[in-house]
């Protein structure tokens, strides 16, 4: 299967991911990508993977161009999906939460927005990440059928929840020590991998790093609103924690979480996007 790269507004994090796939891939597939195959235009092919967001005019018009000579396009990665950190500029509740008088000495300006591509073309399939682990790339490229993601990233983190373990506060940097085989919830940090989806194989909270949501949100909150994903971050802590619920809240509205978490709502279709059904 012929397949090109076509790479927007980005920081050629998921074009790296891609080249770690390695000897796994057919990369002599391979029509057209930037930063491998010199050419001065796409060639026509069966895929096209889009990275990055739409943020000028010469984003606009190299995606309308390759749009017309390709038979499937893929959104890969947070920015060609919902825009990426430079998207959140126009969305209100994150103004609301950068300009709050308690930030704004710590806060810089936002950036101008940058927007998805599926506002521009007809995507088949999305495929989140930041950026989408090679072992993704892998499947999308042979056309796995056993490839399967949709559930939570607990399913592949494998560490255990111990019902006498409830933490009371969150902690706040990641402390040497780090029992291996406990749930960071369970030892008092905020992760959210209890509604993120599944398929990236846990890297981040299997080495003790909270999963941030880069995968988006799992299958049974992927038509959901933002009210609906908070209640079943909120609903983990209750059930796992004696961490205080007005801390939760604060901690899941932080900056740091904002870039995917304030994303997961743009799967369901909302006023400004549309459903995002299709993902893997």
């Amino acid at each position: 299967m012929k397949f090109a790269v076509l790479q927007l507004t980005g920081c050629a994090g998921c074009e790296v991911s891609l080249f770690n796939a390695g000897e796994e891939l057919d990369f002599g597939s391979l029509s057209y990508m930037p930063l491998l195959v010199s050419a001065d235009e796409i060639p026509e092919v069966d895929l096209l993977l889009v990275t990055g967001g739409i943020r000028n005019d010469e984003d606009l018009f190299k995606l309308r161009r390759a749009a017309a000579k390709v038979k499937k396009i893929v959104a890969v990665g947070t920015c060609a999906i919902s825009g990426g950190i430079t998207g959140l500029g126009d969305r209100e509740e994150i103004r609301q939460l950068f300009f709050d008088k308690a930030h704004r000495s710590t806060v810089p300006p936002m950036l101008p927005r940058c927007r998805p591509i599926d506002q521009e073309v007809d995507v088949a399939l999305y495929l989140p990440g930041c950026p989408p682990v090679p072992e993704l790339y892998i499947g999308l490229l042979r056309d796995d059928i056993t490839l399967k993601t949709g559930s939570i990233v607990c399913r592949e983190c494998g560490r255990q929840k111990p019902k006498d373990i409830r933490p009371k506060k969150l902690e706040s940097v990641i402390r040497p020590g780090l029992d291996p085989d406990i749930c960071l919830v369970k030892q008092g940090y905020l992760c959210v991998g209890s509604s993120t989806r599944n398929g990236c194989g846990a890297p981040c909270p299997r080495a003790g790093f909270p999963c941030v949501g880069c995968r988006g949100p799992s299958n049974n909150l992927i038509e959901k609103d933002a009210d609906a994903w908070f209640s079943a971050l909120r609903h983990v802590f209750e059930r796992q924690t004696d961490i205080p619920p007005e801390e939760i809240d604060h901690a899941l509205k932080s900056a740091h979480l904002s870039l995917f978490l304030f994303q997961f709502s743009d799967y369901s279709g909302g006023e400004d996007t549309r459903p995002r059904d299709k993902v893997i």
